[in-house]
């Protein structure tokens, strides 16, 4: 193929130009829709390997930046072949290959995780699984923009805005995951039509390379040379744009671990940051910006301080909307701030997939220090603290308004760090103070940061002194109801607290108690000999009546199979002589529930207890069928919860594990999600009947809550008084209810039915 030379053809004409911009700016979009489509699609596959824990997510998240990068530099590459046709054959040879590895699947052989290093596992599975249609995906965005320029498009001058479509194409598709795939498709036909969408971006990706290939050589070369008087962008340039590009990134799993862990474990909670950092992204690179980049870096302080101040109040602060809102408003200020820098020191088209490779590396490397990092170096979620110290940094340097004020400032900001920080180590009235009044004291400090970044325009140096003292201080001056001690593993943050008046220790997965003990008297003596079960598991709750009902039916010890350890209260519900098999996937939970230090249960019931590590999903179905007397499924994690274990092949397997008058009993209870519907489904796609019970002794005080659990047996015979019991309800599937199966959940619906019926 020849490139057309006469000066009649030296330029396009305008429905030619017309007919790129559409073609290129719809593969652009479609491309970003498959490339965030996948990305939960995916993971959702991949959550039952590993308990359905929220971090898969963040390692996926690792794992899609990084891949994003590798497609980033090969698009850079290929963008450098003089003769145009090159990268049109290369790229559409690599769109055909990948597609000839779908639809998505596992790849054989990683079926089942190992005991230790789950981020790598995890890392390689994605990689043999899906990293050959993703890296193609994450080339095309850039590639597709060079290609943009090197057709003499008039706008080719200034592509940018060709990123802005793809990212509005990654916002719908992040949206339009839970809201609208998973409630109406499986996750099968999800697949295939990800699949077809494939296909169809391949032949649009093919129309690019014609129209380039038609395009006139002469026009893209005169529009390449606009540029050629800037200098190509200096090391020190493209840092800063690494730098620009890791802070936000790291923020967007941060703050997701925060609200997470230490606001509400809801659902679908990590669709809400990173819609809104894909947003920034879509508003900062337009040509006429919705949000003027003065305005963010006007309130990126301010949106620092308001965040300190939210970390110092969050443990008594219970409006969760005011919390959660806050937390996300100031991350999209401060995201709009970092990538508003980036989209004004942008460089000229020609240096635009060098640009991409940049920002691509720096979200890599955020990635890597939230998402893995930080989980193995801290036993809190310390990374968002230190990532909203470095956005600081993120400020262009501007000349101070009073620089004769500066050593002032200094000498201000150290005063204030030694008697705040000696005042934190000694006791006495000024201690008492600051304690006290610690959300002003602290509040006062990040105003006061927020005041010399904007007032007297101080350096970033000054800032981040102030703002690195105001964190400082909430770990110094904690707000906790006595004394807490935190444990972190792969599986998340729990918190083991001593409450004020010493009575109880309580264990917490972000703000949901899993489970309590009492370990002093209301005369202030110890508690001694064997504990006793409380929080959900108390002997008049659910659970309690429950397991006595099966003992009593069975008229002899029980064969009983717990799926969750927690706190090991459940071990001291056993009666002598029984068996009792308890399975747990988090190593640091069997750890926390051993250690006496912490809580009796297991120490005092079930000295001798070695529980099955892994997912009970994979371990449970090797146990030998006609087992157990009662199977009790407690394996909740938080208010996220492991879908896989509540679904209509799970009940299968747990119904194959059941003795022949054998009953199931889940723990249903949960603030964001109403699940006894979907514990009735899936147990009446099983052939099992199934009884409801919601009771609330109103003992909170007592630590001794409100229980909701479901229990399913094949007859009522099987769970004795249980069935004449007025606490429990029989209940048939409700009307019109989808069951949940591997291949389909609503969480979205479960949610909504909890949000319209309330608690129980």
């Amino acid at each position: 193929m020849t490139e057309p030379s006469s000066a009649a053809a030296s330029r396009n004409s305008p429905a030619r130009n017309r007919q790129i911009l559409i073609v290129y700016t719809i593969a652009i979009f479609v491309s970003a829709l498959l490339l965030f489509s996948v990305q939960p699609l995916f993971t959702k596959m991949v959550l039952p390997r590993l308990g359905g824990s929220p971090a898969v997510w963040s390692v996926a998240m690792v794992f899609f930046q990084s891949l994003l990068l590798a497609g980033y530099a090969y698009a850079h590459g290929l963008s450098r072949f003089a003769d145009r046709r090159v990268p049109v054959v290369v790229h559409l040879l690599l769109l055909v290959c990948a597609l000839l590895t779908l639809p998505l699947a596992i790849a054989t052989g990683w079926g089942t995780p190992p005991s230790s290093g789950y981020e790598l596992w995890l890392l390689g599975l994605f990689a043999v699984s899906i990293g050959l249609p993703f890296f193609a995906l994450a080339a095309n965005n850039p590639l597709l923009q060079a290609w943009f320029v090197r057709t003499g498009h008039p706008d080719g001058r200034d592509p940018y805005f060709l990123y802005a479509a793809s990212n509005i194409g990654s916002f719908l598709a992040l949206l339009s995951y839970p809201v609208l795939l998973e409630p109406l498709l499986t996750l099968r036909l999800q697949n295939l039509v990800w699949t077809a969408g494939y296909g169809v971006l391949i032949l649009l990706i093919a129309g690019c390379g014609v129209l380039l290939l038609r395009a006139p050589a002469t026009a893209a070369a005169e529009l390449i040379a606009d540029g050629t008087d800037a200098p190509s962008p200096s090391w020190l340039t493209v840092g800063r744009w690494v730098f620009l590009a890791a802070v936000p990134s790291g923020l967007l799993i941060a703050v997701t671990a925060h609200i997470s862990t230490d606001v509400a474990a809801a659902p679908l909670l990590w669709v809400l940051p990173l819609s809104l950092y894909l947003l920034t992204w879509v508003l900062v690179f337009q040509s006429r910006p919705l949000l003027p980049h003065r305005w963010m870096l006007a309130l990126q302080p301010v949106a620092i301080a308001v965040i300190i101040v939210l970390l110092a109040y969050s443990a008594s602060e219970h409006n969760l909307l005011l919390t959660l809102g806050g937390h996300l408003v100031c991350f999209f200020i401060i995201a709009m701030a970092c990538h508003g820098e980036l989209a004004r020191t942008r460089p000229p088209a020609r240096y635009l997939t060098g640009f991409y490779v940049a920002l691509s590396f720096g979200g890599m490397v955020g990635g890597l220090f939230a998402g893995l990092l930080a989980p193995y170096t801290f036993s809190w979620i310390a990374e968002y603290p230190i990532l909203l110290a470095l956005a600081v940094l993120c400020r262009p340097q501007m000349p101070e308004r009073v620089p004769q004020w500066s050593l002032r400032i200094w000498l201000l900001i150290a005063a204030l760090a030694v008697v705040l920080i000696t005042s934190a180590f000694t006791t006495g009235k000024l201690h008492d103070w600051f304690m006290t009044n610690r959300v002003l004291v602290i509040g006062d400090v990040a105003a006061f940061a927020a005041v010399i970044a904007l007032v007297l325009r101080a350096g970033p140096a000054k800032l981040l002194a102030t703002v690195a003292l105001a964190l400082l201080l909430i770990r110094l001056y904690p707000a906790d109801d006595g004394r807490v001690e935190t444990v972190r593993s792969f599986f998340g943050v729990h918190k083991i607290q001593v409450t004020s008046d010493g009575r109880f220790h309580v264990l917490l997965h972000g703000t949901t108690i899993h489970g309590a003990e009492r370990v002093m008297n209301d005369d202030g003596t110890p508690v001694t000999g064997r504990p006793e079960p409380i929080s959900y598991y108390y002997k008049d709750g659910g659970i309690g009546q429950a397991i006595t009902a099966i003992r009593e039916r069975k008229g002899g010890p029980i064969r009983a199979a717990v799926i969750g350890l927690g706190s090991g209260t459940l071990t001291c519900a056993a009666a002598p002589d029984e068996h009792w098999r308890f399975f747990e996937i988090d190593q640091s939970m069997i750890d926390t529930a051993r250690d006496p230090k912490y809580f009796r249960f297991v120490s005092t019931c079930a000295p001798d207890l070695q529980p099955v590590v892994g997912d009970a999903r994979l371990t449970f179905a090797h146990e030998p069928d006609g087992t157990y007397d009662l199977i009790i499924v407690d394996a909740y994690s938080s208010d996220a919860i492991p879908i896989h274990l509540a679904t209509r092949e799970a009940m299968a397997i747990y119904r194959a594990k059941l003795a022949p008058q054998g009953a199931v009993l889940m723990h249903v209870s949960n603030r964001h999600l109403e699940l006894a519907s979907v514990a009735v489904g899936i147990a009446d796609a099983n052939g099992l009947k199934s009884w409801v019970a919601s009771q609330d002794a109103g003992r909170d005080a007592e630590y001794i809550f409100a229980t909701s659990v479901v229990i399913s047996a094949r007859e009522a015979a099987d769970i004795g008084r249980l069935a004449g019991n007025d606490d429990w309800t029989l209940t048939a599937p409700r009307a019109g209810d989808r069951v949940w199966t591997d291949d389909y959940s609503n969480v979205l619906g479960a949610v909504w039915r909890r949000l319209r019926d309330g608690e129980d």
